[in-house]
């Protein structure tokens, strides 16, 4: 198997344990089923994932590289209100691409199951060293708050936002928006 149809076949694995996992929950769903699904062996299920939970991983792995780029990148730029609006702009992106918002959706549904898995804690991780980024330059308690809570606001916005005919492109506007209110806050008050 070349590494190429090898890379397709987990991404169609993903993208199939994804439907299940959305449709009928994380617990309720089987690695039979979603080899089933996929009209491959078990067996061959098990060639790229042992595990619900090892299909759950790569979806935060993907996150987890994702948020290593934005930080690196931050780390490269001016402490300023621009590069602050700049990181959250491309954080939505990665919060509003491709199957994103499906993962979110996911996410969102099957908190209870989610919270024992150790790539929840390294999530935790990377938005604070995000967090960080955000507020370089002001050390100060708001700061961090701010910089956390405009994080919160993008990530938030999948579930927090229960308007029914929202689309995803008005549902990242706002949160961006909101985000803004916070970011701008940043730096411009002396530390308390």
């Amino acid at each position: 198997m070349s590494e190429s149809t090898g890379g397709g076949t987990r991404e169609r694995i993903k993208a199939v344990a994804l439907e299940l996992f959305t449709e009928q929950g994380y617990e309720k769903t089987s690695l039979r089923e979603i080899a089933e699904r996929l009209n491959v062996t078990k067996a061959a299920l098990y060639y790229h994932f042992k595990s619900k939970d090892d299909i759950v991983a790569s979806f935060v792995e993907d996150r987890l590289e994702g948020m290593d780029a934005l930080i690196a990148w931050a780390a490269t730029q001016p402490a300023t209100l621009a590069t602050r609006r700049e990181l959250i702009s491309r954080y939505a992106d990665t919060m509003f691409d491709g199957t994103q918002p499906s993962v979110m959706r996911f996410f969102e549904q099957n908190q209870t199951a989610l919270k024992s898995l150790s790539s929840g804690k390294k999530m935790r991780g990377r938005m604070l060293e995000l967090a960080d980024a955000l507020c370089r330059g002001d050390e100060s308690p708001a700061a961090q708050l701010r910089a956390a809570l405009s994080i919160f606001a993008v990530h938030t916005s999948w579930f927090a936002v229960r308007a029914p005919h929202i689309s995803d492109d008005e549902r990242r506007k706002l949160a961006l928006e909101v985000a803004d209110e916070l970011l701008a806050a940043i730096g411009t008050r002396p530390n308390a």
